[in-house]
């Protein structure tokens, strides 16, 4: 099947399909976004699973594999729905309030992830040996890197129409947008080590001069192309030509930053920053700001419901290895011990500014994963140790999506109680 689908077949199906799912949805269970295409793609999985079970001869298995292996998530996740997503999640960021915020955020998204990486990586060796599987440490650490991330886009879905301080929604939303650039450049670093390739015999100097280079270079890009975008948006008043320029920044701007070695992601991320806080604001009418939001609102939309839909339907490569699902759901508990421990200390420190009360369970359970963790797993070159890091990392971002997304709002409103009512004056 493969062998016949072009890019353009393959959209379609995967938009037709996560269209259907999303209208049967919302007619009937109304769960969240997310949450009922990752389920619909999972159900799908163990529903062709069981067909195959009962009649071989379909291969629905196969075909679907096949489908499947024709789209090459690296490319159209990391280097195309990843930079969409992040400009889009951008735009939402108060700068003020991020600015208050600054230092836990900078943490956060940084030393939190390295944090995060180094204890997933100790702990998943051990895992892994307990269930008789040894994986080199390098690869260890790789895993730790691509799993570390969080998801902005449901992050920033969940806690809009929130109660929660406005400065902790700011710092939970944008510490998830730049850790997934962050959380990129330490998984090229570490990837590029475990392969034995240049980057294998890089000390802890050189590391650190590659990750400044690719994060402080792809701050600089986006501060750049975001400023040309505000300049240009300010000379003009048409919707239609602002709306593509801001298309133009994202895809001229990811294309510049690959040649250039600098995070295209870190990039996209500040351009939606300097875009949402000063051209949004300064350099639009009320029309074209609300044309040009809805806009990117609509592309947020398309992009997350074929991602996670794809999420979902992975199940159907990986339902072949039971025994692995053991080994990602030993990782489950794993990988919030290490998102508490990345969080916990900075947390402690700025105490006054964001209450550990109600920042710790929002920032831990919050931390949700998603499509990024698995295109950095799919991204990853076949062999054995391959096998073990893609279940697991499928088994994580699953419970993350349905389990951790499900309760979210709960967990919100217990930490974070909306106002009573005014009462009526007599």
């Amino acid at each position: 099947m493969s062998a016949h689908l072009d890019a353009f077949a393959i959209a379609s199906i995967v938009v037709v399909a996560a269209a259907t799912a999303g209208y049967l949805n919302h007619l009937t269970f109304k769960l969240p976004q997310t949450i009922a295409l990752t389920l619909t793609g999972a159900v799908a999985s163990i529903v062709v699973v069981a067909v195959d079970a009962a009649f071989p001869g379909l291969a629905l298995s196969t075909t679907i594999r096949g489908f499947l292996d024709a789209i090459d998530f690296k490319t159209a996740l990391l280097n195309v729905m990843l930079s969409f997503l992040l400009f889009a999640g951008a735009l939402h960021i108060d700068l003020h309030q991020m600015r208050l915020g600054q230092w836990p955020i900078a943490i956060l998204s940084t030393v939190g992830v390295v944090i995060s990486t180094v204890v997933v990586a100790l702990g998943f060796g051990l895992i892994t040996r307990a269930f008789g599987i040894e994986v080199p440490f390098a690869w260890c650490l790789v895993f730790g890197a691509l799993i570390s991330p969080t998801d902005p886009v449901a992050v920033i879905a969940l806690l809009q129409p929130s109660a929660a301080p406005k400065l902790l929604k700011t710092t939970v939303a944008a510490e998830s947008l730049f850790n997934d650039g962050v959380g990129v450049v330490v998984f090229t670093i570490l990837l590029a080590a475990a392969l034995g390739g240049p980057g294998a015999a890089i000390g802890p100097v050189e590391g650190i001069r590659m990750f400044a280079l690719e994060a402080f270079g792809g701050a600089g890009l986006g501060l750049a192309l975001g400023l040309v975008g505000y300049w240009a948006m300010r000379s003009i008043e048409d919707y239609v030509t602002e709306a593509l320029i801001t298309v133009a920044i994202v895809m001229g701007g990811y294309s510049i930053a690959v040649p250039l070695g600098v995070s295209g992601p870190v990039a996209m991320a500040v351009a939606g920053l300097v875009i949402g806080n000063f051209a949004v604001t300064q350099a639009m009418t009320e029309i074209t700001r609300d044309h040009l939001m809805k806009f990117w609102d609509l592309i947020d939309h398309i992009l997350n419901a074929a991602l996670f839909l794809l999420i979902g339907l992975q199940g159907i490569a990986l339902l072949g290895a039971p025994g692995l699902f053991l080994v990602g759901a030993a990782c489950v508990p794993l990988v919030l011990i290490a998102r508490a421990l990345s969080v916990a200390p900075p947390l402690l420190l700025w105490n006054r500014l964001l209450g550990f009360g109600q920042a710790f369970p929002l920032l831990t359970w919050g931390g949700l994963r998603g499509g990024i963790c698995i295109a950095m797993a799919l991204a990853l070159p076949h062999g054995p140790t391959r096998d073990v890091i893609l279940v697991a990392t499928y088994v994580v971002v699953m419970f993350s999506v349905i389990v951790q997304g499900s309760t979210m709002e709960r967990l919100i409103r217990r930490i974070a109680p909306p106002p009573p009512p005014v009462a009526p004056i007599p």
